[in-house]
């Protein structure tokens, strides 16, 4: 096969070599504009899993690359005066020059034909003269941009500002954050060592502080040394070093451009490396995503029958792997866009956060890299907290006004649609008894209705008649006296979403007998197929307004410890803050100041008939997923400020379930990232809701700051004992079981010590 490669950087030299491996006979020429030993950029970063790969693809060139290789173990954060260093993540560094020097030479000794100081020509004459032609130039892609009807990129271009220096100062121990506030905002830097005289050193701030600082007008000269003062201390007398000869001025700074083409090939041009996807440095990923497309290109040339299929199983596996490092770059990269959030952690915390910004480390993995620095991290945690040493994160108490939480595990509101006539049976006893039982620091109602017109469906229960207190009050009283939990009435009204079946009937669909009329903000039904609700009158206001401050009341005779405002999903008080559902033309409708007038109003009438001593929370729904016509995550900050400043304890963060015409993007703790924006933007406590099944995932979002508490559904539907169970698995002590059941936890430990007495022989 005649070959060319359009790039001589690692995809195009690699792709090359793993040809050439596979069938000597092919002939491969790579062409590269810039000079054999010319290269931006300093280091490269590898894991151990990249170099596994790379390994038993080609032995000769990984052990070439392994002899000038820089490792490193520890990663080290150095934020407000500390410097926090944690060990067991496995890194390898070396020279992007160095490297290409390597895979260049490999290239000739295996017969490939490299052509260097040739500039490209149009990808359309090369596919004439070759079988195969593989665009690897790169980020800024001439190949992508010829072909940008058929590859059709989505170029994302992020707001940070970086520019890639070097140091002779050595940082041989560790991978190092160092983060600096100085007089125009946080500069930090990603530092790694690379060779025995050299280091990465990648300064990034924010375009706020690139603005104060005047980078704009500074030469490239005048950049470094800036950079160089800022970060002098850590420097030990070296200076930094720009080797971009080819820039001048402020060119050398950058802003990330994520890159993912919606198709990667066509008839003989196929793109590679980042041409067709980028991955971010934070992550060290561009690499890696070079040489693992190149390996899997190489292998499907040479295991399908046809190169159409050769190039269709390519990118179709390839694009779904990048997709997931894609995504974990995301993570990162937007943790460092929103790092300001979170500087002001505490040093343990804040290295935490950043450990795990990418969810590629979770907490349970951080313990088999470094045991002892998570145990710090946790105990730490717990210290202010006020709980004890030895215990996850999710043990830590936590206190809102006069109550106070055993742990952090929170069992969702969870519709269970068995009431008769708003009235709680003896399912609800049942289910709430059990999972009170379970171990959950606390145990939420479902939703409580404050009038027979705002259930949900005739199985809703309700806050509005005498038989439902004194129901309530049989639950709450079990609760308390056999049981450690505490536990929330969520009170609400389902407004236009209301009269409507039972999931296991026809779900969300109206009644076809026995329904109601049904209200809300504006006179817009759920969907085509829903009843057109009336718009709400002032005296509708004021009598719901009402309802709910003697719902408030009632919940508060029935011996609650606490109570949420349901303002989400798109039920009667959130469809007051969604401009989709509110298109009222009065003092209630339009800005988000007028949407939010009348929720404020009936948190406020509420928090007044509820005891002061006692927590309130409101659950929002942070994201309506329409984009900009709906709820934006940013306006959910302003949303949670409202309701912190009327009195709001703390928020409930779910979102969606506002419109049909929504898109919401679904994976495991999706929603938690709208809970960690309100929590340090808004400076309220949060609960993080929505596919959140581990205790793993409950620990991590708790020691980052991400949550405060963290609620499981579904888990506790199929597990009540969910929080007993994550304990055993846990190796936790402390944690308490019912007292009939104590013989039920001696087995279930007796039965893990077996397992692991197992999985250690």
């Amino acid at each position: 096969m005649k070959i060319l490669c359009l790039g001589g950087g690692p995809a195009g030299l690699y792709f090359a070599i793993s040809m050439k491996l596979r069938d000597p006979s092919h002939r491969i020429t790579v062409i590269e504009r810039n000079r054999a030993n010319d290269t931006f950029g300093w280091g490269v970063v590898l894991s151990d899993e990249a170099l596994g790969r790379m390994q038993r693809n080609d032995p000769v060139s990984t052990e070439a690359i392994r002899s000038h290789f820089a490792y490193w173990d520890d990663i080290a954060v150095v934020h407000d005066g500390h410097r926090t260093v944690s060990g067991g993540h496995g890194f390898a560094g070396i020279g992007r020059r160095q490297m290409l020097i390597l895979l260049q030479a490999r290239a000739r000794e295996l017969g490939v034909d490299l052509r260097f100081e040739t500039e490209f020509r149009s990808a359309a004459d090369y596919r004439k003269d070759y079988d195969l032609v593989v665009a690897a130039d790169g980020i800024n892609s001439v190949v992508r941009r010829e072909y940008a009807d058929v590859f059709r990129p989505d170029i994302d271009t992020r707001k940070c500002k970086f520019v890639w220096l070097g140091t002779h100062q050595k940082f041989d121990d560790a991978f190092t954050f160092i983060f600096e506030k100085t007089e125009h905002g946080w500069v930090w830097a990603h530092v790694y060592q690379f060779d025995a005289d050299t280091a990465t050193f990648i300064v990034e701030c924010l375009p706020a502080t690139w603005d104060r600082w005047g980078f704009e007008a500074m030469t490239k000269e005048e950049t470094v040394e800036t950079c160089r003062r800022i970060f002098a201390r850590h420097l030990g007398g070296h200076d930094l070093m720009s080797n971009a000869a080819h820039l001048r001025g402020s060119a050398v700074w950058m802003q990330f451009p994520r890159v993912i083409c919606e198709r990667w090939y066509d008839g003989n041009v196929v793109l590679m490396g980042d041409a067709a996807a980028t991955g971010h440095f934070s992550i060290g990923s561009g690499s890696r995503l070079a040489f693992d497309s190149a390996i899997a290109l190489a292998d499907y040339l040479h295991s399908e029958p046809t190169m159409e299929e050769a190039f269709a199983r390519y990118q179709d596996e390839r694009r779904v792997e990048v997709l997931r490092l894609q995504s974990a770059a995301r993570n990162s990269l937007e943790w460092f866009e929103e790092v300001e959030r979170y500087l002001d952690m505490p040093p343990l915390q804040f290295a935490y956060s950043l450990l795990t910004r990418s969810q590629r480390i979770s907490h349970e993995n951080l313990r088999l890299r470094d045991p002892a620095w998570l145990r710090a991290a946790e105990d730490a945690f717990a210290e202010a907290a006020g709980g004890q040493g030895g215990r996850a994160p999710m043990f830590a108490p936590f206190r809102l006004r006069g109550m106070t939480l055993a742990n952090r595990i929170v069992v969702s509101p969870m519709a269970q649609y068995r009431a008769v006539e708003g009235c709680p049976t003896d399912w609800h006893f049942v289910h709430l008894a059990e999972r009170a039982k379970g171990g959950a620091g606390l145990v939420y109602t479902e939703m409580a209705c404050v009038s027979p017109e705002g259930r949900i469906t005739p199985g809703c229960p309700g806050l509005y008649a005498p038989g439902h207190e004194a129901a309530w009050r049989r639950i709450v009283d079990f609760v308390h006296a056999e049981t450690a939990a505490k536990i929330c009435c969520q009170i609400g009204h389902a407004g236009r979403k209301a009269s409507v079946q039972v999931p296991w009937e026809k779900d969300e669909m109206p009644l076809e007998a026995g329904g109601w009329e049904i209200m809300a903000p504006s006179a817009l039904p759920w969907s085509p197929a829903h009843a057109v609700p009336r718009e709400m009158t002032r005296a509708d206001m004021d009598l719901v307004r009402d309802q709910f401050a003697a719902g408030a009341r009632m919940a508060e005779r029935a011996g609650f410890d606490m109570i949420e405002l349901h303002a989400a999903h798109g039920y009667l008080i959130s469809g007051f803050i969604s401009p989709l559902s509110n298109r009222r033309g009065d003092a209630y409708g339009g800005s988000l100041e007028n949407r939010m007038r009348y929720p404020l109003e009936v948190f406020a009438a509420m928090r007044a008939a509820w005891p002061a001593d006692k927590p309130m929370s409101v659950r929002i729904s942070a994201n309506d997923w329409v984009g900009a016509a709906g709820v934006t995550p940013e306006e959910a900050v302003a949303i949670a400020r409202a309701f912190r400043a009327a009195g709001a304890d703390i928020i409930d963060v779910s979102a969606g379930q506002t419109s049909t015409e929504a898109r919401p993007v679904y994976g495991r703790m999706f929603q938690t990232p709208f809970s960690d924006r309100i929590r340090n933007e808004a400076g309220i406590a949060t609960m993080a809701v929505g596919n959140i099944t581990e205790a793993d995932q409950a620990n991590s979002i708790l020691l980052a700051g991400r949550a405060d508490l963290v609620c499981l559904a579904r888990p506790h539907l199929s597990d009540p004992y969910w929080t007993l169970h994550a304990a055993i698995e846990l190796d936790d002590g402390a944690t308490t079981w019912p007292l009939p059941y104590l013989r039920g936890r001696d087995q279930a430990r007796r039965l893990r010590e077996r397992q692991q007495e197992a999985i250690r022989a």
